[in-house]
């Protein structure tokens, strides 16, 4: 995106997770249980929204906009327009919010490129450990 700083959009990453997951709702969202469905989004659609978006320097409202994406997916194949209902399910299904699931593999991504033996790396090497421990003391509320 155009800015000062750097920053990323995730309109293509919403897009593609949206058509994945109307395409496999559309084939299978009237014959297939509530539990296969939601097994498949959490296989095949998830990792299309939520690619490389651990390197990306993130936003809260860019966060939360991830989330909504998985939450109007629970909201279809369970047809409702509860939020407490899509919480409740997410939490039965055991499907992490991607804004969670970003942050843990941010987090693992950091720790992999704080040890690593690249002289680039080892210039950020501070900035990375700063930056893990941020995701680290937020996650632990």
């Amino acid at each position: 995106m155009a800015a000062k700083v750097f920053t990323c959009s995730l309109d293509n990453a919403k897009r593609s997770f949206y058509r994945a997951f109307n395409s496999l709702f559309g084939k299978i969202g009237c014959i297939a249980s509530e539990d296969v469905i939601v097994q498949l989004l959490k296989t095949k659609c998830l990792p299309v929204l939520l690619y490389c978006l651990e390197a990306c320097p993130l936003k809260k409202s860019q966060l939360n906009a991830v989330d909504f994406a998985l939450n109007c997916a629970f909201r279809k194949i369970f047809s409702t327009r509860s939020q407490e209902v899509v919480e409740m399910c997410k939490l039965v299904f055991s499907c992490q919010t991607p804004s969670d699931a970003v942050a843990n593999r941010k987090c693992k991504f950091l720790s992999k490129f704080i040890v690593s033996g690249n002289v680039l790396c080892n210039v950020f090497k501070d900035v990375a450990m700063k930056e893990r421990l941020a995701i680290e003391n937020n996650a632990s509320y």
